[in-house]
């Protein structure tokens, strides 16, 4: 192994207190070197470091201001078909040489798994398209807590129903990680990640509903505005007040677009590599088939610029791609890593920490046109439970929203369970909204499901 001095090191430290690119990457070459001399036959290292800055404001006055930073380093080390992993906290030479050491010795006591190792060679992001995630945020703790204040305001002044909030939050984060193996790669990434939210009561003589909204983007101008984002939590929270447990029912379910992302979530987690080698899933040998009604179709996009999810490549260092997962309605790809991929006899998807970006492609019609379409059942703007099997696709969950009557909403509705199948219901889609929620890594558009369960009175 080459020594590297201390003195011919990069600093570590850039203007914004985090460790430099070029440090990190510096480091990540040493231990993989480390590894190899170690007697690993291959290895692979992340380290990762982030600072934020989060300040909420509670009943007008400032409640917390948080200063956080973090340092992570996790290591995988492959003897043969042997691996051991660790991790830790401490970036240091001794620090991370400490984890190298436990991971190598691990390596050496447990079974072998022929399906351990890197991702082929040839998989590696080769190239790095500009995807522009790293735009700090000059804001501090005072310019932060004015905000919080404001934010809040907005929601308390919106109506005199709404009694408190539960808090209204700033936060902005700064990150900067490289992964590396020794295929000979070793990239990184500088991100940033800067969110509002706020979460108001409403209270009337018959109790009190809670709600909340909130805003986040690569880049603070593309945050919604204060005023905004505090009038739709505050506006949420009344509109939910005088809320009533629905009639006992079979009818049309109308999913919002915060809550629908929980339908694709599923069925990206019934596509992936660990649900299909464990056979666990429902859509299990379903590539080339028809999963759902002709109008769906989603889509991955990882190199979009300031995405919240975007990357140029995934956990296993493989390039991440433009994909089609479901067209027309027929199931087109898995979303699989390298060892899954292996698992499954097949190659990997380039999906190591799921999937970048996903899009829901959109109807025609608007979410006043999809009630009006419904006639009679459920708008779900909250869900709540795990009730759900990914095995079989049965579905249950409790659910609140509104309820519509001759395609009009009629009332608030709370401690309702929605019940289905996910097979089912993704060949029950009756419409698909134009209403896309831009401000997500999924963007969905709200769902209407033509039949389900619904539980009430």
């Amino acid at each position: 192994m080459v020594a590297t001095s201390a003195d011919a090191r990069p600093a570590e430290r850039t203007d914004n207190g985090l460790p430099s690119l070029t440090w990190l990457e510096t480091r990540t070459r040493e231990l993989l070197e480390q590894a190899a001399h170690g007697g690993a036959d291959q290895a692979e290292v992340s380290l990762s470091a982030s600072r934020a800055l989060s300040v909420t404001a509670r009943a007008r006055e400032r409640e917390s201001v948080e200063h956080e930073g973090d340092r992570a380093a996790s290591l995988t080390v492959y003897r043969g078909q042997r691996s051991g992993s660790a991790s830790t906290t401490d970036l240091s030479s001794d620090g991370l040489r400490a984890a190298l050491d436990q991971a190598l010795t691990i390596a050496r006591f447990t079974e072998p798994d022929d399906y351990a190792g890197l991702a082929d060679a040839e998989l590696m992001a080769r190239t790095r398209p500009e995807l522009s995630l790293y735009h700090p945020w000059s804001l501090d703790a005072g310019r932060a807590l004015d905000m919080a204040l404001e934010l809040e305001a907005a929601a308390l002044d919106y109506d005199p129903r709404i009694a408190q909030t539960e808090g209204a939050t700033v936060a902005s984060q700064d990150g900067i990680s490289v992964y590396g193996n020794s295929h000979g790669f070793v990239a990184g990434e500088r991100a940033s990640r800067h969110a509002l939210s706020v979460q108001p009561l409403a209270k009337s003589e018959r109790g009190m509903q809670r709600e909340v909204a909130f805003s986040q983007a690569r880049r603070a101008e593309d945050l919604q505005t204060l005023t905004a984002v505090g009038r739709l939590a505050a506006e949420r929270a009344v509109s939910r007040l005088h809320a009533k447990t629905p009639p006992t029912t079979t009818a049309s379910v109308l999913f919002t677009p915060r809550v629908a992302r929980g339908l694709w979530g599923h069925l990206i987690g019934a596509i992936s590599g660990g649900a299909l080698y464990r056979n666990a899933s429902f859509l299990k040998d379903k590539i080339d088939q028809s999963i759902a009604v002709p109008t769906l179709t989603l889509s991955q996009h990882p190199h979009r610029p300031r995405g919240l999810a975007s990357a140029a490549f995934d956990g296993d260092g493989v390039a991440t791609t433009e994909r089609t997962l479901v067209e027309d309605g027929v199931l087109r790809g898995y979303v699989l890593s390298a060892y899954t991929a292996r698992r499954l006899g097949l190659t990997s998807t380039g999906n190591a920490g799921g999937v970048f970006n996903l899009d829901v492609a959109p109807g025609s019609e608007d979410f006043d046109a999809l009630v009006a379409g419904m006639g009679r059942g459920l708008v779900v703007t909250e869900l709540m439970g795990q009730g759900v099997n990914l095995v079989n696709g049965d579905y249950s969950r409790g659910a609140a929203g509104f309820w519509v009557e001759n395609g009009e909403i009629a009332y608030p509705v709370e401690n309702a369970t929605i019940a289905g199948n996910l097979a089912d219901m993704y060949r029950d889609i009756a419409a698909l909204g134009s209403d896309v929620d831009l401000g997500a890594a999924l963007r969905t558009p709200s769902v209407l499901i033509g039949s389900m369960t619904i539980a009430g009175q």
